[in-house]
């Protein structure tokens, strides 16, 4: 059972100021929950409809009904299993080899995909703009499939960053350089920017290496491509020759 207060805990964690106020964010689902039980991820307590995790301790899982399960997830067809975990301490930036910055990307879903995609392409350190949307929000936890626990994700002002690395930056922009004609580095900063209006004006200034995803289209009127699904043509290509 799900006591009135752990309702209020949970259903409370879907917003970024009590996840900040508690320092705890949800996840849910076996495949997320069990890669976050492998990693360093805390678990403060753990839900499920039936016994799935066996080797939790019983004092940190309870037993409930489908029908509380639905009380407390966030997802439209709730999981078999919700898990409460104590968001980490901040780990330092590791900057070397290929890293992503991501401007102001504040669809959820988009930046879970991009942290699976660092995951599958050995990226380990992804760089956040305070604007970019928060890492735990259950939607961007449920869509990383467990590969959060895998990437260091760093919120930080992406401006000042970006003017002091040492490391190669590369921007991508719509008129940018053709990307299958350019030479890359194993080392550097992929910068991709907002959803609607790309990297911003003031960043946008300080990148040289300006790189784009040709159209191959006869029409070409597709304006754009979804900012993951760029990430992942960009990261394959750099990737290429590793």
């Amino acid at each position: 059972m799900v006591s009135k207060n752990q309702i209020k805990l949970i259903t409370s964690l879907q917003y970024k100021k009590y996840r900040q106020e508690h320092q705890l964010f949800l996840a849910e689902g076996v495949k997320v929950i069990q890669e976050l039980l492998e990693s360093n991820f805390v678990l403060e307590h753990l839900f499920e409809t039936e016994v799935i995790f066996n080797k939790v301790p019983s004092s940190k899982k309870t037993l409930i009904k489908e029908q509380d399960m639905k009380r407390i997830s966030a997802l439209n067809t709730p999981s078999s299993c919700l898990g409460i975990f104590k968001i980490p301490l901040t780990q330092p930036i590791v900057e070397n080899g290929l890293m992503v910055a991501l401007d102001d990307v504040r669809d959820p879903g988009n930046l879970g995909t991009i942290i699976r995609l660092c995951d599958w392409f050995g990226v380990v350190q992804l760089l956040c703009s305070s604007e970019t949307v928060d890492v735990y929000n259950p939607k961007v936890v449920q869509a990383t499939m467990g590969s959060l626990s895998r990437v260091n994700v760093s919120y930080i002002d992406l401006n000042d960053f970006i003017s002091k690395t040492s490391l190669p930056v590369f921007g991508t922009f719509m008129d940018g350089a053709n990307l299958y004609q350019e030479a890359l580095t194993k080392e550097g900063i992929l910068v991709l920017g907002n959803e609607a209006n790309g990297i911003s004006i003031q960043l946008e200034k300080m990148i040289i290496n300006r790189i784009a995803i040709p159209r191959f289209g006869s029409i070409q009127k597709t304006e754009s491509l979804n900012v993951a699904t760029a990430a992942a043509i960009f990261l394959s290509e750099f990737r290429r020759d590793f």
